[in-house]
């Protein structure tokens, strides 16, 4: 019975770690670095865009970075949605660099991780998040 409280005192402490880890990155200033987007046309409507920053605070802030590139660049092409595929983020040295890819359309595309493209840039604008 010691042994198994033992575990789950250390279980607890390394989790709590964890969240003090976040939460001390969470609260720390959001100052990014932007180091540019590469942008490739895949097939027709198919698009992949490379991102690269410093000083990201989680995943979701490269996420964020290529999202708003996939937007300007669905209005940059004359249309007004796109649909998010997957991506792939990495962290190595503090730079962080994330490998997405978008479909563009006319029209609202079906499926759940649609954008409205002049919605996002807006909202990018707002948050000093450049794009294409």
């Amino acid at each position: 019975m010691r042994r198994f409280a033992l575990i789950s005192l250390l279980g607890l402490a390394s989790g709590l770690s964890a969240c003090t880890e976040q939460s001390a990155q969470a609260d720390a200033p959001f100052a990014p670095e932007y180091k540019g987007v590469e942008t490739r046309l895949l097939d027709g409507d198919l698009v992949n865009f490379h991102v690269a920053m410093r000083g990201a605070r989680f995943a979701a802030d490269v996420d964020d970075y290529a999202e708003c590139a996939a937007a300007q660049y669905a209005l940059i092409r004359g249309y007004g949605f796109a649909r998010h595929l997957r991506t792939t983020i990495n962290e190595e040295g503090g730079l962080w660099q994330g490998d997405a890819v978008y479909t563009i359309s006319p029209a609202l595309p079906r499926g759940l991780k649609t954008i409205d493209a002049e919605v996002v840039v807006s909202a990018c604008a707002e948050n000093g998040i450049p794009m294409v």
